[in-house]
């Protein structure tokens, strides 16, 4: 008997799979991965446990839900009860390839008020089509009894009745199962968070059919929008310099200062001559040039040029800010 994990790389989906392991059943680990979430942490947690994983891209279809959720967003861009009912249909179409008789993950049930309610993880076992083939080893005891139950390759008694937010429960039974090493709790999902989901919420209403690498833009500097059709993006720090250069298309504006260390700068969409003007003022005012005078070079169509621009104060482009 087989069964597939749907894993997170976190302590739960950890815990999940060893139950289920040292039931004698194999365990393979797939991690959907997509721009909000990466597999980063699962493939290393996954690794120290001895737990074969995939890496499986569902970026396509997620973008389709996280644009239109059935049952809307958590507290940002968030839309986790259509997410996990993707990833469990998803992990229902490949059972067959697997060899596999059921599906496992590591929620809790009232861990997160939102996504892991009754309510909900009902609506997701509807949603994705596979009712009764989703067990949950942590929570199994509080809910309805499963597939893999009735069958009899699970016994009821082997399952857990965690409940809560409190992690102790977890790490009692990490220290009794001998697993020492597993990550921190943390959020890993892009699409929680505040800033990114506002940038995300901005690109999405302007410009429905963005590309993948807008997205990847979301994730660093910080990002200005001037005019519905145009946006100014700037780095922080040289890791965000090299990636916005690196996502730079040869339309675009990338400035930069020559002559004093500061940000580049990507401008994308509409670019006129008032755009670049306050583009080059941006870059002058989050160089060390500061408020006085400096060379910026613009760069686009690789061509060079060289304009003098004045910095501001930042305060004075706070307006612009996604």
């Amino acid at each position: 008997m087989k069964a597939l994990s749907v894993f997170s790389g976190g302590l739960d989906s950890i815990l999940a799979a060893e139950i289920i392991r040292r039931l004698g059943i194999e365990v393979q680990a797939i991690f959907f991965e997509t721009p909000f979430f990466t597999a980063a942490k699962a493939k290393e947690t996954a690794d120290a446990v001895n737990l074969p994983i995939r890496i499986v891209d569902i970026t396509r279809r997620h973008l389709e839900v996280v644009k239109k959720p059935m049952h809307g967003y958590g507290g940002n861009m968030n839309p986790c009860i259509d997410c996990h009912a993707l990833m469990f249909r998803i992990a229902g179409e490949m059972m067959n390839e697997e060899g596999a008789g059921f599906i496992i993950t590591g929620e809790v049930l009232g861990q997160r008020p939102m996504s892991q309610n009754r309510g909900s993880l009902s609506v997701v076992e509807k949603q994705s089509g596979m009712g009764g083939f989703i067990l949950r080893p942590l929570s199994a005891k509080l809910l309805p009894v499963t597939i893999p139950e009735e069958k009899g390759w699970i016994k009821r008694e082997d399952l857990m009745d965690f409940s809560g937010r409190s992690r102790r429960p977890q790490m009692e039974l990490a220290k009794r199962l001998n697993i020492t090493r597993y990550p921190s709790p943390a959020g890993g999902c892009l699409l929680t968070e505040e800033v990114f989901s506002r940038r995300l919420k901005d690109l999405m209403s302007l410009n429905p059919l963005f590309e993948m690498r807008e997205i990847e833009l979301l994730k660093t500097g910080r990002h200005f929008r001037i005019s519905p059709r145009t946006k100014v993006v700037v780095g922080r720090k040289e890791e965000e310099n090299d990636a916005i250069a690196l996502l730079a298309k040869e339309e675009d504006l990338l400035l930069s200062t020559p002559s004093v260390p500061g940000p580049d700068v990507l401008v994308t969409g509409e670019i006129t001559t008032a755009v670049e003007e306050l583009a080059a003022s941006i870059t002058a005012s989050y160089s060390d040039a500061g408020t006085g005078k400096t060379l910026v070079n613009i760069k686009s169509g690789g061509r060079d040029r060289l304009i003098t621009a004045t910095g501001q104060e930042k305060e004075s482009f706070r307006r612009y800010m996604i």
